[in-house]
């Protein structure tokens, strides 16, 4: 499970775990909690049959079956459905699942990274979510810190953007050493994204 606020780099960190692991030659396959309606995201995880519902006319694979011996990463899980939280958690301690309008069980092997920039502990005791899937979520909690708290960070970062930019902008540019005092004395509210897009505007 990966905490931390908006634009500190979880997916990035999810991938590069992915990457690194045994399983980096099998799919990396991510999905938004957040940016998909209720209604949905059901048969976005976990697939659907044909004729499940009006409008299913062919059977659909779901990001679990998808994910299959490689990593599923469900970002914004904290904003996670209560109804659905209970279906994941089977398909988590089972590694097993139906489709939308399926009867058979399907057996997936799937490493799950999720993350949220919730405080999903004072969720549990709002009882906004379930405890048991948080207690099964965060088997290996990884807190990945915002980036005023890691200002050495910055300069590589800043470098990075900066070359990355001028290459796509066919220029050469670099950055000064008072350009990254200025950069390394800015708070970043936004973290890494914010950094990001001020080095593409300038």
């Amino acid at each position: 499970l990966l905490d931390g606020e908006s634009g500190t780099g979880k997916e990035l960190f999810a991938r590069s775990l992915h990457a690194l692991s045994p399983r980096a030659d099998g799919p990396f396959v991510a999905i938004n909690c957040a940016a998909i309606p209720e209604n949905l995201l059901e048969t976005e995880l976990f697939g659907h049959e044909k004729g499940a519902f009006t409008g299913a006319v062919a059977r659909k694979p779901g990001k679990f079956e998808l994910a299959h011996r490689g990593t599923l990463f469900l970002d914004e899980i904290g904003d996670l459905p209560l109804t659905l939280q209970a279906k994941i958690l089977r398909a988590l301690e089972e590694r097993q699942f139906e489709r939308v309008g399926g009867t058979s069980l399907l057996n997936v092997d799937v490493r799950v990274v999720a993350a949220t920039n919730r405080n999903l502990k004072a969720a549990v005791a709002a009882r906004q979510y379930r405890e048991d899937l948080y207690f099964r979520l965060s088997v290996f909690p990884i807190h990945i810190p915002p980036l005023r708290e890691r200002p050495g960070d910055i300069p590589l970062l800043a470098t990075h953007f900066v070359e990355r930019f001028a290459r796509e902008l066919k220029k050469s540019l670099v950055l000064s050493p008072s350009a990254i005092d200025a950069l390394v004395a800015c708070p970043w509210r936004g973290n890494v994204r914010e950094l990001q897009n001020c080095i593409e505007r300038a």
